[in-house]
Order: C-alpha cells, then structure tokens, then sequence
C-alpha cells in the first residue's frame, strides 16, 4: 500500500489574518477595488487548500490558544495575540467553513465585519441575509469549547461482541476500584490482556466496533480498551513478538489510568479548561506511573508509557522531561491514542471519520508522532476499516468487510438496505469498468445507526 506523504503544517491563522485584512480593506475601499480582489484571491486559495484535509475547516480560539480540527496552532507572538484580540472583541472565537465557499461570500462577511455592531438579532441571521451559506462565526461560552454541544452517550450503544463487552465490563470494574482507592488488580489485568489478545483481536466484529466512527463519547476505561486494540495492531505491523506485544498490550491498557484519580466533572469538563484545571488534567501521566510503579506484577515499560504517552517525538508535550525521546512503545500508545480520540465522541464535536483521522495523524507526524509509526498504522486499519459505514458514487449504504491494502481507497462492501439494514450483496469498491476507470468511488463515512448489528455482516468472518 503507498501511503500519501505528509501534507506541509497547516495553519489556520493565516484564515484569521486574511478574514483581519480583508475586513479592513473592505472599509477603507470600494468593492471592485483590486486590492480587495487580491486579498479575495488569496484567502480563497488558502481555504482551498485547508478544506482539501478538512472539511469542514473548524477554528476555534481558546484562551489564547487557537485551535484547527482540535489541533493547536502556534499563535505566541504579539502580533498574532492582536489579532486574536480584535477578533474576539467583535464577538468571534470559533469560525466554521464548509466546502463551496464562494468569493461574495467572502467579501460580504467582511462588509457584515466592518459594519457589525451588537443587536438582538443573532450573526447567522445577519449572514444569513446576506446570503452567506458557507461560514459561520461563534462565540465560546466558558463551559464549551464548541458552540454547538451535541449529547453523546457515555459508552457503546446496541449490540457488542460478546468478547469485547466482556473486557468493557472487566476494565470498567478496574476502573472503579483504582479510582475508590483500591489497589491495582493485576490478575484482572493479566486476564484482561489475554482476552483482548487471543479473542477480541481475532473478532471482525469487535475490530469493526474498534474501528468504525463511535457515536458515543467514551469514558476512561472504554478508551483505554480501544487504545489497547490499536496498539496491539500496530505492535503486530513493526513486528512485535509475542511478549512483546503482551507488554504492549498492558501499557497501553494502563496508559490513562492515572485519570482515576482527576476529578470526574474535570476530566469530562466540555469546556475550555482553565490553568489549574489543565495542569490538574496534565498531572495523570504521573499520577500513572506512580500507581503503576507501585504495582508488583507489571511489565517495567508500563510505568514508563504511562508516564510518556502525551509527549512528541521531539521531545515537546507533558509533562516537561526535558529533551528526552519517548520510548519506542510509549510512542506505538501515542499513535492508537489520537486515532482512537479524535475518531469518538466529545462534547464538544462529533467524531472524525476514519480517513479524515488519518490525515490528521499524517499532519502532525515528524512533530508529535513518529512518521513511520504512522505508516504502519494507516497501513494496519487503511482509510476506510473493517466496520466503517459509507456512502458510494452510485448513492449505494454499504459496510466496508475487506480492506485492500493495495488500493486503501477501494475496499470490498457488502449493501445495506436502508430501510431494514439487511445485506443486499457484496461488491469490491477497486473493479474497474471496460473504459478502465473504477466503477465505484466512496464519497463520505457515516455513523452507523442504532438499528444496524456490525454481527450480522462481520461474525461470519470471524478468524479461527
């Protein structure tokens, strides 16, 4: 499988800075002015090629910090610390663009900018009558980061692998006790662990669950139990042995464990966390590690993953170990970590679809996350995972049941019908038609619905 190089960083401020001057110009010159249709032409070619990876583009500006897909952007300097200013002034701290963003648009959102002043009515009405359809401003209210909160449930809904609900309910129980004071039960974590490896990983069904978009906002144990999944697909692309990957296995399991003993209401805070809150948050990397060391029983890299999981391959993160370089295995934890966040539930936002996730790993990989950890990765799930939901060309409900790891982009469907969400039939998305070109594309992923069983398509492929 080729995988796509590593787009160049991003940065969604140069949207702020060119929304800042458009605005500008747009009082100071009239509207066919050529230095206004420079600045159009500019701000229209950087969205272009922010909404080629995402799409939406959503910015957000929190405490300073601003925010593109939920990815910090540098925004230090006093220059930039102005222009986050000016904006929030007018009112503006979170900024949506969909694709089909037209130049009137633009130019109207800077006229709507130059002129606003606070009314009754709301600024979607007043874009609205503008005819802005495409870009939408919002204001971050202090307990949410998004301005749009959707109520997630707290763990999967609907039918499960019987073996993967299994170690949902053990690591839930572990959970709960570590988090009342309870030691660490090892011989759960040691069956837990060999539950996921010789069951759950050999289930289609419950690495379809794993995998595919979760609508629903997981918990700590619930993640944790995922992130180990990943991590354990990942161990077998760089070719763990088996001890290996038993030790990977639990430390990835246990990496988050130290959030059993944060605060609950801070830990699901959906909202902008303030610095006590944040270094609180921040504190469970050794929090981990400290219960972790007290452990008798454990592998002695589990500690250490624990405590290493949010820091980059430079060196950079939490918490501050100087320049010191993450240990090979906490680096594998930190990979399946993002992925498998920021494909579930926030509070804050939905969940990413599965090929939009890996363009986000491939965006920060070289900064945070090792590049060839990466690769691995996206070639281990592929864009489009056993369990996904999508939508074809042809306006075809199809659940992906085979990858194809030379053609990532086309894998093998069987049909759903819409109404009863019964299989139809089976088609392979890389068949070509006599004119040599593909005779099916998938245009978008979508969250399965409550009624569809991911059992009744994936059991009957269950590995021996």
């Amino acid at each position: 499988m080729t995988t796509p190089t590593p787009a160049p960083a991003l940065d969604p401020l140069t949207v702020l800075r060119g929304i800042a001057s458009l605005r500008k110009l747009a009082g100071s010159y009239p509207a066919g002015h050529p230095m206004i249709g420079q600045k159009l032409k500019e701000l229209e070619d950087v969205i272009a090629g922010l909404l080629r990876t995402s799409n939406p583009i959503r910015i957000d500006v929190i405490r300073g910090d601003v925010f593109l897909d939920g990815i910090a952007s540098n925004s230090e300097n006093q220059a930039n610390q102005q222009l986050l200013t000016q904006l929030s002034a007018l009112g503006i701290d979170s900024i949506h663009i969909l694709e089909g963003m037209q130049r009137d648009e633009l130019l109207a959102v800077a006229e709507f900018l130059w002129q606003y002043t606070e009314s009754g009515e709301s600024m979607s009405a007043q874009l609205a009558a503008r005819n802005v359809q495409h870009l939408s401003f919002g204001r971050l209210l202090p307990l949410d980061t998004r301005w749009r909160s959707p109520q997630w449930a707290d763990a999967p809904t609907g039918p499960l692998d019987p073996d993967y609900a299994e170690s949902l309910t053990m690591a839930q129980k572990t959970w709960e006790d570590t988090a009342s004071g309870k030691p660490l039960n090892v011989v759960t974590v040691r069956d837990l662990v060999q539950l996921l490896i010789y069951k759950v990983a050999r289930s289609n069904a419950a690495l379809g669950q794993i995998l595919a978009v979760k609508q629903y906002e997981n918990l700590t144990y619930c993640h944790s139990v995922n992130v180990a999944m990943l991590s354990l697909l990942l161990g077998k692309q760089v070719g763990l042995d088996e001890a290996g990957l038993a030790a990977l296995v639990e430390a990835a399991l246990l990496h988050d464990v130290g959030k059993t003993q944060i605060p609950l209401d801070i830990v699901r805070k959906p909202g902008a966390l303030d610095k006590a809150e944040r270094r609180m948050i921040e504190a469970h990397t050794t929090l981990g590690a400290e219960i972790l060391i007290q452990t008798e029983g454990l592998h002695p890299l589990t500690p250490t993953v624990a405590l290493e999981h949010h820091r980059g391959v430079k060196g950079t993160g939490y918490p501050d170990l100087g320049e010191a370089i993450p240990h090979p295995m906490s680096q594998i934890v930190s990979v399946a970590d993002i992925y498998e966040a920021i494909t579930g539930a926030r509070t804050y936002q939905a969940p990413t679809p599965p090929e939009r996730a890996c363009l986000i790993l491939a965006r920060i990989a070289g900064e945070k996350l090792n590049t060839g950890l990466v690769k691995k990765f996206v070639n281990a799930i592929t864009f489009f995972p056993v369990g996904s939901l999508v939508r074809t060309n042809r306006n075809e409900l199809g659940l992906v049941v085979q990858t194809n790891h030379r053609e990532p982009l086309h894998p093998v469907l069987t049909l759903v019908d819409e109404d009863t969400y019964k299989p139809t039939g089976q088609v392979d998305t890389s068949e070509r038609e006599s004119s040599g070109g593909y005779a099916r594309h998938i245009t978008k992923s979508l969250p399965a619905p409550d009624g569809l069983d991911l059992r009744e398509f994936l059991e009957p492929a269950k590995a021996a």
